[in-house]
């Protein structure tokens, strides 16, 4: 499996929920998703859409999409403390990319559109604006409050020792 990322902030990220488990591993996938899909796009779509080189365009947006999916997924697997960058960049692409296929689709793959925006592409994209949130508030947390466990325990003893001369 991937090693954690040896800084040493990353501790503040070894956060075991189900969600933090799986969106490592559910993020890789999808980034190997896309691939097929940007092939299909890549020969499915019109060279020209009012504008040349139109399936270029989209196959190359998704490729994008790749990258930050799968760099989130990376980060995820590493509980590093770039997960929140590449979580926040895949939300942004993944609200953008939803937006244009609705605006730029054609009247009769309109309702297609529509669906994988409301089915895939936005819950994904809340997904990835949680996870960014998420590593971020864990970030704040670790900032506004350094104190490790043997800072802690050296604090309860020296406080032991005090109360009782």
């Amino acid at each position: 499996m991937v090693k954690l990322t040896p800084e040493p902030e990353s501790s503040q990220l070894a956060d075991d929920s189900r969600i933090v488990r799986w969106a490592g591993p559910a993020f890789v996938l999808c980034s190997l998703v896309l691939i097929p899909w940007i092939i299909y796009l890549g020969y499915s779509l019109p060279s020209r859409q009012l504008s040349p080189h139109y399936n270029i365009a989209w196959a190359g947006f998704d490729v994008l999409e790749l990258i930050a999916l799968g760099t989130t997924g990376y980060f995820a697997l590493r509980r590093s403390l770039s997960l929140a960058i590449s979580a926040a960049a895949a939300a942004t692409l993944l609200v953008v990319d939803a937006w244009f296929d609705i605006m730029t689709s054609p009247r009769h793959h309109l309702p297609e559109a529509i669906v994988l925006a409301v089915v895939i592409e936005l819950p994904l994209a809340g997904v990835c604006a949680w996870l960014s949130y998420h590593t971020q508030h864990l970030v704040e947390r670790a900032i506004s409050f350094p104190i490790h466990r043997r800072d802690l325990r050296a604090f309860s003893a020296w406080r032991g020792q005090r109360g009782r001369g």
